[in-house]
């Protein structure tokens, strides 16, 4: 059993992670701002606050769960993320009918598998929410990975959308011990299952020496699918080249246009540290998962 100790730095690992994803959320989605666009071309955050989406609530809810089990509870954080779901944050409209359909009582097990023929969604959601559960395991990322894919089933029990998860909190994980880009993609690589999101990894490792992030993206993609395979591999490759840097990491994505949000909320949970103004106009995290 952990101590009172290793509880205490896994949850302030997890809750800056948490914080960090949620700057790069609320200011990601600023881009979709048709004013803010000037402020974005100039590598200039445009003025708050800045309000988060999806990708922050459902993030913490993990938080909230690791912070309660210290492990993914499966039904509790179904019931967190039905709870908690507010449409106006922008979820799209399959997570949103399943949050319903949960909060009015229905399985999440079953409802979760509907999409595609009955192996459940591909979506980047579970891959978006899941920075702070790698943070909470640093050091363990084959445990991380482990708890992901836990997390993913809730809403995105794919293979592709558990590979996705896996692979954001491996990379939150080993994060903090700052390896080598390369060496930083093939330790995540190793804990990614077989499959398009992982294929997609293994491009991004050869893409390392490319500096250019629009043309990355173009052979990665940027989030416009929503998709896991479309989103992770790019987030990958950004943060890998900007591992303790979270400005050059947040607009090194940002150039790659997309789902900017979501990309900007993962590589702001795996890499971490905001600077200070940007924390302040940021939208206060959520007052029930602290």
């Amino acid at each position: 059993m952990p101590s009172p100790a290793d509880v205490r730095s896994a949850t302030e690992r997890a809750h800056a992670s948490l914080l960090a994803l949620a700057v790069g959320d609320a200011l990601g989605s600023q881009f979709f701002v048709p004013e803010n666009r000037p402020a974005f071309e100039a590598q200039e955050p445009p003025p708050g606050p800045w309000q988060w989406t999806d990708d922050t609530e459902m993030a913490a809810s993990v938080y909230l769960v690791l912070t309660r089990h210290g492990t993914i509870d499966q039904d509790a954080l179904a019931a967190s993320f039905a709870e908690r779901h507010d449409f106006d944050r922008g979820y799209g409209p399959s997570t949103g009918r399943l949050l319903r359909l949960v909060r009015e009582g229905g399985d999440w097990r079953k409802l979760a598998r509907e999409p595609f023929g009955g192996q459940g969604s591909w979506g980047n959601g579970a891959a978006m929410r899941v920075a702070p559960l790698g943070a909470w395991f640093a050091g363990d990322p084959a445990e991380a990975a482990r708890q992901a894919a836990l997390s993913a089933e809730v809403t995105h029990p794919h293979p592709e959308g558990v590979a996705g998860a896996v692979a954001v909190a491996a990379a939150a994980a080993l994060a903090p011990e700052a390896p080598p880009p390369g060496r930083f993609l093939d330790d995540v690589t190793r804990l990614v299952p077989d499959g398009t999101v992982r294929d997609g990894i293994v491009e991004a490792r050869r893409l390392l020496t490319i500096g250019d992030p629009a043309t990355a993206a173009a052979v990665l993609g940027n989030g416009r699918q929503v998709a896991a395979h479309d989103t992770v591999p790019f987030t990958l490759w950004a943060a890998a080249r900007r591992l303790g840097d979270y400005e050059r990491a947040f607009w090194t994505t940002a150039a790659a246009g997309g789902d900017i949000d979501t990309t900007c909320a993962i590589v702001g949970g795996i890499v971490g540290g905001p600077p200070a103004a940007w924390l302040a106009e940021c939208e206060p995290l959520p007052p029930w998962a602290l």
